[in-house]
């Protein structure tokens, strides 16, 4: 029997500017990754994020990024490993209190856009993440790229670590997602989506943008939830998985 988590990025509206279909999608995923109000978000929208998961079973964890509400966390900074380290810190405890004002557990942390991106090639900022995530709670998972650099800083640390793939984003030959400023960046045909997923939860592995077939492990799918036909694609997501017989349950 396969098993795969699906997630999703919520939580990233911010006063009066809505951003996704949170309401809609939730009920279809296993788990959500929260923004913590650095890149996106702010106070009220994460206790209300919070409260839809819960009504829904659906896991938490926090979505920590780049102090860059601007920008939502896609334009690369440079930070000391101490800042690295406390962004993390903050930013996991400013969720971890609206799930326990909630009576839920905070799951995991998946890192946001740039700081994601950055600390899937950059070892020292994903031994900061790492760190900072342990000195909160060493019981968190983080969620990841698969065959990163933060595979290997959470081993360092003794963090438990779930690897994702994206449904709708394209690879470089090593694995690290292909940037969204390039051509190609983004898989906009569903069917074609679809059965890349299936190859990457059976057979571990999916063609690079040059054509190249390369390995990848999946714990968890990531799917976003902030385009035109975000929903459709869920679903179409869910009941593909469905037909293939693979059972969608958060990784934790």
């Amino acid at each position: 029997m396969y098993q795969i988590d699906l997630n999703c990025d919520l939580g990233e509206s911010f006063g009066r500017y809505t951003l996704g279909l949170d309401e809609e999608v939730i009920p279809y995923i296993s788990s959500a990754n929260i923004a913590c109000g650095f890149h996106a978000s702010d106070p009220e929208i994460m206790e209300k994020t919070v409260t839809r998961a819960r009504q829904h079973g659906v896991h938490i964890g926090a979505h920590t990024g780049f102090p860059d509400l601007l920008g939502f966390g896609r334009r690369e900074m440079k930070l000391s490993k101490g800042e690295a380290r406390t962004y993390t810190m903050y930013q996991i405890g400013a969720l971890e209190a609206f799930c326990k004002a909630a009576g839920v557990p905070l799951y995991h942390v998946k890192p946001h856009g740039a700081f994601y991106n950055m600390a899937a090639k950059d070892y020292d900022l994903a031994l900061a993440i790492c760190e900072g995530i342990a000195a909160v709670n060493p019981e968190l998972i983080l969620l990841g790229l698969s065959k990163s650099q933060m595979e290997v800083a959470a081993k360092a640390v003794g963090l438990s670590f779930k690897r994702e793939v994206f449904a709708d984003r394209a690879y470089e030959d090593d694995g690290t997602l292909v940037a969204r400023s390039k051509p190609g960046s983004m898989i906009e045909d569903e069917e074609l989506a679809i059965r890349r997923i299936i190859g990457m939860i059976k057979q571990g592995k999916v063609t690079s943008v040059s054509g190249k077939e390369i390995e990848l492990q999946a714990d968890s799918i990531c799917v976003h939830g902030d385009g035109a036909k975000a929903l459709e694609f869920v679903k179409m997501i869910r009941s593909a998985l469905q037909a293939e017989g693979i059972k969608v349950e958060a990784f934790s």
